[in-house]
């Protein structure tokens, strides 16, 4: 949500950013399209994403930060939702000055790019029927994407101002987003794998200036990461081509993270990595008395000639 450069027109948004867990088997995402375009029929919808692990909040929350400030400001509309159904509020909530306005569940899931585009403005909950897919029908209260976010997001686009889709609420009673903190544990740095992209590689709850102090006194780049009770050199680079064989990169990503990498290899599957697993950052001089081990890469069809 780019604040920084209006996309608002003067009766409503022009443009829709679409994130959820809906995945692309079933017809989730088509029907709440669909639903988009018949009552907004000329907004632009940009899908995000819609691979968020299912019911995962944090992994959307993350997602939905880190595309933040790419997105064309308009309407946002998240659903990674596992309490559907239940009491949680079903929220609008306005950044910017009116610039954007994101629209989902009140879990946590906004929060993290509300914060990153400088906090809530208004906020309100989702509750005028008329705004609503048809309160009238029996559908069941399992679709809230579809039946309340939807039609919200769309009815905002046209013009349809905040306070008129319900009651206003305090920003500050806003689900916020729980986020794991690195920490230093005597010389170690204990970071969380946040995110593991498509390549496989591990996005670190650290950048790289973190690690700035247990680094003052190495050479070559090199640190040392101590994942489960596999200690391995790590090597600050600055392209995935630059890490060295049998050990591990340290790359600044797309995002001002730092991540661990290995050069057209899965990280996560090498290393045996996944999201929420801690693992140490430490220096060589601090582990004399363990030898690192190699990163042995595991065997893949296009390594073996006899399958080419």
């Amino acid at each position: 949500m780019n604040t920084l450069s209006p996309n608002r027109q003067t009766d409503g948004y022009d443009t829709m950013s679409f994130l959820s867990d809906y995945g692309h088997d079933d017809e989730f995402v088509g029907v709440v399209h669909s639903v988009i375009a018949a009552i907004a029929p000329t907004v632009r919808v940009i899908d995000v994403t819609h691979g968020i692990t299912r019911h995962n909040v944090r992994a959307g929350g993350l997602a939905l930060a880190r595309a933040a400030q790419y997105l064309l400001s308009g309407v946002v509309l998240a659903v990674v939702d596992p309490g559907v159904g239940t009491k949680r509020r079903a929220v609008a909530v306005e950044v910017g000055g009116g610039v954007s306005v994101l629209v989902g569940p009140d879990n946590g899931l906004l929060a993290p790019a509300v914060a990153l585009v400088g906090g809530a403005g208004r906020a309100v909950e989702l509750t005028a029927n008329e705004y609503r897919l048809d309160p009238q029908a029996e559908l069941g209260a399992t679709f809230d994407g579809r039946d309340v976010f939807a039609p919200a997001a769309a009815h905002l686009c046209c013009g349809v101002p905040l306070e008129a889709l319900g009651p206003q609420i305090d920003p500050a009673t806003l689900t916020p987003a729980m986020m794991p903190v690195s920490r230093r544990e005597g010389d170690d740095l204990v970071a969380e794998v946040l995110w593991v992209d498509h390549f496989g590689n591990c996005q670190l709850n650290i950048a790289m200036s973190d690690t700035a102090e247990i680094a003052a006194n190495e050479t070559d780049s090199a640190l040392r990461v101590l994942i489960g009770e596999e200690l391995h050199t790590a090597q600050t680079v600055r392209a995935y081509a630059d890490v060295a064989p049998g050990r591990v990169g340290l790359i600044t990503d797309s995002s001002g993270l730092l991540s661990l990498a290995l050069p057209q290899r899965s990280a996560a599957d090498e290393l045996g990595l996944h999201e929420g697993v801690e693992l140490r950052l430490c220096a060589a001089t601090g582990s004399s008395a363990r030898q690192p081990t190699p990163v042995r890469l595991k065997p893949r069809g296009d390594d073996n000639p006899e399958s080419q």
